[in-house]
């Protein structure tokens, strides 16, 4: 049976809308409480910006078969053990019948600020993964096949985030040639092909938004290989064969 993609477009097109709108809404109440956070903070505060990708993976999880898959979000039913920490809580973990199916992150950034966001995204990304790979080859989960650990993440389309960066200067050695003028969101784009290329996920997607672009639903990507398809694909396959058992 060919894996069903769920209209994934027009998904993630209502996803992204209801993104830019859920941050808008969140620095308004805000702003009319008198208790505006610092900065772009208070369009994250509100804990729902991502809902609408919760959504997409939950029909995929659906039009693949799995239908008696368990798609956790609450803090209660995300916690998984680690092995350099005790627990480490995802955005979304799906279970069936006590195994551990998918472990998925989802993450945004957008400006002004994008250089210190982008360390400590790419440090916390790189230490999550390490973490859950070393539990499960220690057998944290039990005796059972590898699950679909994935990345996904939305990064404004803006000005800062295209611009070319200075050249990365190195007192002792050089830095890779590929970051040499690459922008954050290309810096972005090399993290998530070189995580899937390491094996730190089954698979790590970025997908673009501007703020008037992302109001109506228009979203792109970087590259095909970091694209939201290839994630999309690559996870429904894992259900597939997962509801195939």
């Amino acid at each position: 049976m060919p894996i069903d993609l769920s209209d994934y477009e027009a998904k993630t097109a209502e996803a992204v809308r209801l993104f830019w709108a859920n941050r808008s809404a969140a620095s308004l109440k805000q702003a009319e409480d008198g208790k505006l956070d610092q900065g772009e903070r208070a369009g994250v505060t509100s804990g729902k910006n991502m809902d609408g990708f919760v959504q997409l993976i939950a029909d995929l999880v659906e039009a693949n078969g799995l239908h008696d898959a368990e798609v956790n979000t609450s803090r209660a039913l995300v916690t998984l053990p680690g092995y350099f920490r005790p627990t480490k809580d995802w955005d979304l973990v799906i279970t069936r019948g006590g195994r551990l199916i998918a472990a998925i992150e989802l993450k945004s950034q957008v400006g002004p600020s994008f250089g210190n966001n982008f360390n400590n995204r790419t440090e916390e990304a790189i230490g999550t993964a390490h973490d859950f790979w070393t539990a499960y080859r220690e057998n944290a989960f039990g005796a059972q096949p590898r699950p679909f650990v994935g990345w996904l993440m939305l990064v404004e389309d803006a000005a800062e985030s295209r611009r070319p960066l200075p050249r990365v200067r190195g007192r002792h050695f050089k830095s890779f040639p590929e970051f040499e003028g690459a922008s954050y969101l290309g810096r972005y784009e090399i993290l998530c092909r070189r995580m899937v290329q390491e094996q730190l996920y089954t698979n790590a997607s970025m997908i673009t938004s501007s703020r008037a672009g992302g109001a109506v639903g228009e979203f792109g990507d970087m590259s095909e290989i970091t694209s939201l398809k290839r994630f999309v694909a690559t996870f429904s396959g894992h259900i597939a064969a997962e509801a195939a058992q």
